[in-house]
């Protein structure tokens, strides 16, 4: 793969509208290049056996069983709140529309 160059990084830039100096473009060239170079080595790789996998671990649900509790009648949770209308929660209009 061809190393890449001030060239390529001014274009890149451009494209993501991006003002950079000198040394910024001396730099990412550097640093992108490396990049490149470890995703060239890791796409180089025999991969024909390994099953594709969305995570590398086995992920196990760690919640709860969902089982019914005891909970607060409608008629308690309403008596705590600041504002009650028609058996309901009332909340500051947050819309013009009625």
């Amino acid at each position: 793969m061809p190393r890449l160059t001030r060239a390529d990084v001014e274009h890149v830039a451009q494209l993501a509208r991006l003002a950079l100096t000198d040394d910024e473009i001396d730099g990412y060239a550097e640093q992108l290049g490396v990049i490149l170079d470890h995703a060239a080595e890791v796409a180089a790789l025999d991969t024909h056996d390994v099953e594709p996998t969305a995570h590398p671990l086995p992920l196990v649900n760690v919640l709860r069983a969902d089982t019914p509790r005891p909970s607060l009648s409608h008629d308690e949770v309403l008596a705590m709140a600041p504002a009650v209308e028609d058996g309901r929660f009332r909340v500051p209009r947050i819309l013009d529309a009625p």
